[in-house]
């Protein structure tokens, strides 16, 4: 006879600068783990925004997938991806392909799409020789320290995401809408709220414009929601945005974001989002076996530089709906 499902989690950590931490104790397979506190873990994420898991075992994409299935209600399969993926399996990838040497700074997965994960799931089948953590912080508490002055801006406005799809730098028009058909893509920006322009050289050129600020749909707790620092220009490493500008021009790059009504975002605005995302963060250093949850409206996440082999797979789970969220401005194309 099987155990019956846990509603109580034991033993859950709360520490100054990390995320909340269970130490698992398995039976050897992680799936049924996994379906045993499902609905403990689903709770403590509520509750705290995230949860890493240690000591779970996890060893090798199929003992992922199984987890990753029993944990969601659904994986995604991802749509208008910034950069390219190893596929695993059915809605389970590897970390997006960036640079080792490179951060990635806080961000909502999807938060520039109108159906995006409400939970991300993370296992750590390899971890680095040195940084490459997964960090978190809480949108709701970030969303609070950022001057008020400049959230009603946003809240007002909304952000503006702009993108160049190209063979060369992020993901492909392929890669990110799954088919390089002209009407199908055209059909997807028409339907999704994305304005979007094909350039003689056969690149495709979108804008969309989304709320920065959000409404959690099961706390009600208000939540600084997009992408706004991590796809800007003054993001990037200065030489990295000094040679794409060279290569494509400022009005070219793969992706940016201004402000909703398409003024720029100067770098001090962007330095203040990301230390005030720094002065939030709550970090752990992966250990292969790992397996971490983040409630993705409630928590926004990065990837630190790294050196070493790094081996994360990632699912995008239980689809939320933008109109949903309490957006503070309608979704409609700019």
């Amino acid at each position: 006879m099987s155990s019956p499902p846990s509603t109580h989690l034991l033993n859950v950590a709360l520490r100054p600068g990390s995320p909340p931490m269970l130490l698992a104790e398995p039976d050897g397979e992680p799936a049924r783990w996994a379906a045993r506190h499902r609905d403990a873990l689903r709770a403590t994420l509520t509750e705290h925004g995230s949860v890493l898991v240690r000591g779970l075992g996890l060893r090798d994409a199929a003992e992922t997938v199984a987890a990753f299935r029993e944990l969601s209600t659904d994986l995604m399969t991802e749509t208008e991806s910034f950069a390219p993926r190893r596929t695993y399996d059915t809605g389970v990838y590897s970390s997006t392909k960036w640079p080792s040497n490179q951060p990635m700074c806080m961000h909502h997965e999807l938060s520039y799409t109108v159906e995006f994960p409400r939970l991300m799931l993370f296992a750590c089948l390899s971890a680095p020789d040195d940084g490459g953590a997964t960090a978190v912080a809480d949108a709701a508490a970030v969303l609070k320290a950022l001057p008020r002055r400049l959230v009603k801006r946003f809240e007002r406005q909304g952000w503006l995401l702009t993108r160049t799809y190209n063979d060369e730098i992020g993901a492909s028009v392929a890669e990110a809408f799954g088919t390089d058909d002209r009407d199908a893509v055209e059909r997807y920006c028409r339907t999704h709220a994305i304005a979007f322009q094909w350039h003689p050289d056969g690149s495709l050129h979108t804008r969309q414009r989304r709320s920065a600020v959000v409404r959690h749909p099961l706390t009600g707790r208000r939540c600084w929601f997009n992408q706004i620092a991590f796809l800007n220009e003054w993001t990037l490493a200065p030489e990295i945005r000094e040679y794409l500008v060279d290569l494509y021009g400022a009005d070219g790059l793969p992706f940016n974001t201004c402000y909703g009504n398409g003024d720029p975002i100067d770098a001090d605005v962007i330095e203040l989002l990301n230390g005030v995302y720094e002065a939030h963060t709550a970090r752990e250093p992966w250990q292969a076996g790992d397996l971490m949850l983040v409630d993705n409206i409630g928590t926004a996440h990065s990837r630190e530089p790294f050196e070493g082999p790094r081996e994360v797979l990632v699912a995008l789970a239980d689809r939320v709906s933008l109109t949903d969220c309490s957006p503070t401005l309608e979704v409609t194309a700019p």
